[in-house]
C-alpha cells in the first residue's frame, strides 16, 4: 500500500500537474464550465442560491459542503458588511465564512456608484483645496496690481497687461466679451469733471433718459400688478366674462414680464456707466492715453478703493472658502450624492453639480451642462473621447471623480483596485508583519504592529493615485508591500520579472503569469483593475463575482476536489494538503486549534495526545507556541518539513507500513523549533498522558 509520506509528497513536487490533472477530469471541467456560464447571469443572491449547481459549487470552493443545505445562514452571510467588524459574517469564528463572502460583491463595493467613498473623500479634500488656492490666487493678484501699478504709464500699456486688465475690469464690473478695448481705452482717457470728455458725451448723457424709461417701467409694473388683481378678483363675481378676463389677465402678465425684464437691463446700464464713471475716475491719463510728467496711473488712495472694489467684486469666491460655507456645502453634496443615480440627476442637482464642478475649478454658470453631460459620459480609457479633446484637465478630474458609463447610467468606480481588495491587502499585511514577530516581546510586537498599520493606511490613500502597471512598478516600497501581503519575499522578485507578471494575458492558460508554479503571482494580477494596455479600466463583472473572485472560486474548486479525492483514499494526504494550504493563513496557536483539521494535523505530526483537546484553550495555545514558531509556516521550506513529518507520523499512528520509518530520524535532534521536541515538551506530554 503507498504511503501517506510518499503519496503526499508525489502530489507536492507535482502539485500543478496534479491540479491539472483533477482540473480535466470530466465531473469537474463540467461543473467549472457550467459555473463560469452561468455566474453572470446573477444578479442577486436569491438567483444564486436557487441555482443549485452554481451554490454548491461555490460552497465546496470554500470548504462548506456540508453546510450547503442551511441557506437561510448562508444568506446572511452573503449578505454582510465585511468592513463592518459587527456584521454576521465578521462574528463568526470560522474564517471559511468570511473567505466566502468576500469571494462575491453582493454587498461590496462592486455595486454602481455616483463615487465612492474614496472619491467622495477626494473630492470634498479637492473642493477645499480649490477654493482655498482660489483665495491664495486672489491676493497674488492683489500683490502684482500693488507692485506693477506704479510701471504704467499709458493707458494702452495697462490694456496690454492681461493680468492688470483683468484686474481691473473685474474691480470696475467690465464684461469683456460686452466691450471693446477700444471702448475701454477711451473710457480710461476720460475726465469725468469734464462734460465733453468721451465718458460723459457717449455714456453719462444716456442716463436722464435711461432713469426716465426705468421710473416708466417700474410704473409699468405696479400697473400691470394691480390690473392682473383687479380681474383676478372680477373673475369670482357674478356674470364675469371668464374668458375674457382670462384673456386679459394673460396681456398683463405679459406686460408684468415685459417691464420686469426692462427694469433689470435698464438697472444694468445705468450700473455700467456708473462704473465706466468710477473707472475714468480712478485713472490720471491725459487724453491721449499718457500721464502727466511725474504723476502716477493712480493716486494712493485710487489704487486702495480699486483693491477694495476688487475684493468686492471676488465676495462669492472668499465666502466659498470660507468654513462655515464649507462645512454646509459639503453637508450638501453629502446628501445630495445619494440622490445621484444617472447623469442627468447629476446635473439637475446644484447641490452636487456647483459642488463638483467648483472642486475642480470650473464655474458652473460658464460651462455648459451639455458639456459637462459628455465629459461625464466619456471613456477615459480612450484618448479620442470627448473629454480628452476639451483639452482641459479639469474637466479629466470631473470625469475621474464620478462613476458614469457611456449612456449616462451609474457603473463602478474607476481604481486601480477595488476598496475591498485594498482592504484585504491592508489586512495582510498587518497580519504577516505580526506573524513575523510572533516570538518577539509584546513591547515589539505592539511596535510591529503600530508601524504595519501605518504602511498600511499609506497603502490605502497611495494606490488611489495608480492610473496604470508603469506607475505601480514605479513605487517599489507600494509593491513590496503587496508582496509581502501576499507572504511573498520582496528580495526575491526583480523589477523584470514583475513587468512580464503584469504584461500576462490571464486568460490564456500559457502566459506568463499563468505558468509560474506559485500561483500568487497570478492572484496578485487579477486583483488589479488593468487593461491589455496596462492602464486602470472598469473591467467587466461576471454577476457578483470580478475578474479575482472567479478566478479565486475556482481554483479552490479544483483544489478541494483534489484534497477530496486523496481523502477518499488516505486521509492523512488530504489533512496534509488542507494544512499546506492554510499554513500561509496560521497567524497565531488559536488559529490552529480553532481548525479541527489543522489541529489533528499538528497533534499528529508531534505525537501529542486526543486529549489534548480537552484541555483549557490557553494551555493548549502554550504548547503550540512551545513547540513551534508560527513565523515558521510561512516559510514553504520549512511548512514542507513539518508536512513531511506529519505523513510519516501519520502512518505509524494509523498502522501503515513503516518501511518509511526512518524519515523520522531526519528530523530527530535537530534544533528547528518546527521539527525538533524538547525534553521538556516531551515530558510534558509524558504527563498529558499519564492523565489521559
Amino acid at each position: 500500500m503507498v504511503t501517506t509520506y510518499f503519496n503526499y509528497n508525489y502530489i507536492t513536487r507535482n502539485l500543478k500537474q496534479s491540479l491539472t490533472r483533477v482540473g480535466q477530469q470530466p465531473d469537474v471541467a463540467r461543473e467549472a464550465a457550467y459555473y463560469k456560464a452561468n455566474i453572470g447571469k446573477v444578479k442577486t443572491v436569491d438567483d444564486f442560491m436557487k441555482d443549485y449547481r452554481l451554490y454548491s459549487y461555490a460552497m465546496k470552493a470554500y470548504g462548506l459542503d456540508d453546510m450547503t443545505y442551511a441557506k437561510a445562514f448562508m444568506k446572511k452571510v452573503l449578505q454582510s458588511d465585511l468592513s463592518d467588524s459587527n456584521s454576521f459574517v465578521n462574528k463568526l469564528v470560522d474564517k471559511r465564512y468570511q473567505e466566502f463572502a468576500a469571494a462575491f460583491s453582493f454587498n461590496g463595493s462592486a455595486t454602481p456608484v455616483a463615487q465612492s467613498e474614496n472619491q467622495t473623500d477626494e473630492m470634498i479634500g479637492l473642493y477645499t483645496s480649490t477654493k482655498t488656492n482660489q483665495v491664495n490666487a486672489l491676493a497674488d493678484d492683489s500683490n502684482y496690481y500693488s507692485a506693477e501699478i506704479g510701471n504704467v504709464s499709458s493707458a494702452d500699456k495697462l490694456l496690454n497687461n492681461d493680468r492688470l486688465r483683468n484686474y481691473v475690469y473685474s474691480a470696475y464690473g467690465i464684461d469683456q466679451s460686452k466691450w471693446s478695448r477700444d471702448t475701454i481705452s477711451q473710457i480710461l482717457r476720460s475726465d469725468p469733471s469734464d462734460p465733453s470728455s468721451y465718458v460723459n458725451t457717449t455714456f453719462t448723457s444716456q442716463l436722464s433718459g435711461l432713469n426716465t424709461a426705468l421710473t416708466q417701467a417700474q410704473s409699468d409694473i405696479s400697473t400691470a400688478n394691480s390690473n392682473i388683481t383687479n380681474y383676478t378678483a372680477q373673475l369670482s363675481q357674478p356674470g364675469a366674462n371668464v374668458p375674457q378676463l382670462q384673456v386679459q389677465i394673460l396681456v398683463e402678465k405679459y406686460h408684468l414680464d415685459t417691464a420686469t425684464k426692462s427694469v433689470s437691463s435698464l438697472n444694468d446700464q445705468i450700473a455700467t456707466i456708473g462704473n465706466f464713471v468710477d473707472l475714468a475716475g480712478a485713472f490720471e491719463f491725459l487724453p491721449d492715453g499718457s500721464l502727466p510728467a511725474g504723476t502716477p496711473a493712480q493716486t494712493a488712495a485710487n489704487i486702495t478703493l480699486t483693491k477694495k472694489q476688487f475684493d468686492d467684486s471676488k465676495a462669492e469666491v472668499y465666502a466659498a472658502a470660507s468654513p462655515i460655507y464649507g462645512a454646509v456645502a459639503v453637508k450638501q453634496f453629502r446628501a445630495d450624492l445619494l440622490k445621484i443615480n444617472s447623469v442627468q440627476a447629476f446635473v439637475s442637482t446644484p447641490g452636487v453639480y456647483d459642488f463638483a464642478l467648483g472642486a475642480v475649478g470650473l464655474d458652473p454658470g460658464q460651462v455648459s451642462q451639455d458639456t459637462v453631460k459628455k465629459v461625464l459620459e466619456s471613456d477615459l480609457n480612450d484618448p479620442k473621447s470627448y473629454v480628452y479633446t476639451l483639452k482641459d484637465n479639469r474637466y479629466v478630474q470631473l470625469a475621474r471623480a464620478f462613476n458614469f458609463d457611456a449612456k449616462g447610467n451609474l457603473t463602478t468606480p474607476l481604481v486601480a483596485q477595488d476598496s475591498a481588495e485594498v482592504l484585504q491587502i491592508a489586512k495582510d499585511y498587518i497580519i504577516q508583519a505580526v506573524k513575523s514577530a510572533s516570538t518577539a516581546t509584546p513591547q515589539q510586537q505592539a511596535a510591529v504592529r503600530a508601524q504595519a498599520t501605518k504602511d498600511a493606511t499609506a497603502y490605502q490613500e497611495a494606490i488611489a493615485g495608480i492610473d496604470s502597471v508603469s506607475d505601480l512598478l514605479a513605487n517599489r516600497p507600494m509593491v513590496d508591500l503587496i508582496l509581502l501581503a501576499k507572504g511573498l519575499d520582496p528580495r526575491k522578485v526583480s523589477d523584470d520579472f514583475l513587468k512580464k507578471v503584469f504584461a500576462s494575458d490571464l486568460n490564456n492558460p500559457k502566459s506568463f503569469a499563468n505558468t509560474q508554479s506559485d500561483p500568487r503571482f497570478a492572484e496578485i494580477v487579477a486583483s488589479f483593475n488593468f487593461d491589455s494596455k496596462g492602464n486602470v479600466a472598469r473591467l467587466p463583472m461576471m454577476g457578483p463575482q470580478k475578474r479575482d473572485q472567479f478566478r479565486e472560486t475556482q481554483a479552490n474548486y479544483i483544489e478541494q476536489s483534489l484534497e477530496q479525492q486523496q481523502g477518499d483514499t488516505n486521509p492523512g494526504v488530504r489533512l496534509a494538503l488542507y494544512f499546506q494550504r492554510k499554513a500561509g493563513e496560521i497567524t497565531s496557536a488559536y488559529d490552529i486549534l480553532a481548525d479541527k483539521a489543522l489541529s489533528e494535523v499538528f497533534r499528529t505530526t508531534f505525537d501529542l495526545p486526543d486529549s489534548m483537546a480537552a484541555m483549557p484553550i490557553d494551555q493548549q495555545a502554550k504548547f503550540v507556541d512551545k513547540i513551534l514558531k508560527v513565523k515558521d509556516l510561512s516559510d514553504p521550506a520549512k511548512v514542507e518539513k513539518l508536512l513531511s513529518r506529519f505523513t510519516a507520523m501519520y502512518d505509524l499512528k494509523n498502522g501503515q507500513s513503516t518501511d518509511q520509518s526512518p524519515v523520522l530520524d531526519l528530523f530527530q535532534g535537530s534544533g528547528s523549533t518546527i521539527s525538533g521536541i524538547s525534553e521538556s515538551t516531551f515530558l510534558a506530554i509524558a504527563k498529558l498522558r499519564a492523565h489521559s
